[in-house]
């Protein structure tokens, strides 16, 4: 499992420099644009990637406790999401590089948004924790689709092995 995650860990860095450098394209106003989806706009929506991924690897790495609103926007401005996105990408590919066997047999004990206690098993939460950022990418390619910006190939087969 650990060579699949990091090879998840890759493939999200790459995926999200492709589809950054797409968003990174569009004028302030549609990038910002009210959009039909989840948090409203491409901005929103990237941010709401971001936190979820600094809320499981936090989490991973043994903090994580509570969970913060699931709509917090943490950077305001696309230059500085990007920056964070890219330190965030690097983090992820470290921490799974470094991860061993250990770490697939921890549980992980939180607090999600509406105040229930969890204990996830780290396989699953992993799994999950990369399924909600292809999720998430794939809500932002359909956005990027409505503006005058050509949406990127995000396959990860496409990718990993172009």
């Amino acid at each position: 499992m650990l060579d699949a995650f990091k090879m998840l860990a890759r493939y999200n860095r790459v995926a999200n420099t492709r589809l950054y450098e797409q968003c990174g394209k569009l004028a302030l106003a549609e990038y910002l644009r009210e959009r039909r989806g989840s948090f409203g706009s491409i901005h929103g929506l990237l941010n709401h990637i971001l936190l979820g991924d600094r809320i499981w690897m936090s989490r991973f790495a043994g903090g994580g406790k509570t969970t913060p609103p699931l709509n917090s926007v943490l950077f305001e401005t696309f230059a500085g999401l990007s920056a964070a996105r890219i330190e965030q990408d690097a983090s992820i590919e470290t921490f799974f590089d470094k991860a061993d066997s250990g770490f697939l047999d921890r549980p992980l004990c939180y607090t999600n948004s509406l105040g229930k206690d969890y204990v996830e098993a780290a396989p699953a939460a992993v799994l999950h924790f990369f399924n909600h950022q292809t999720h998430h990418r794939g809500q932002v390619h359909v956005m990027l689709s409505q503006t005058p910006v050509k949406p990127p190939s995000l396959d990860l087969h496409r990718i990993l092995n172009p």
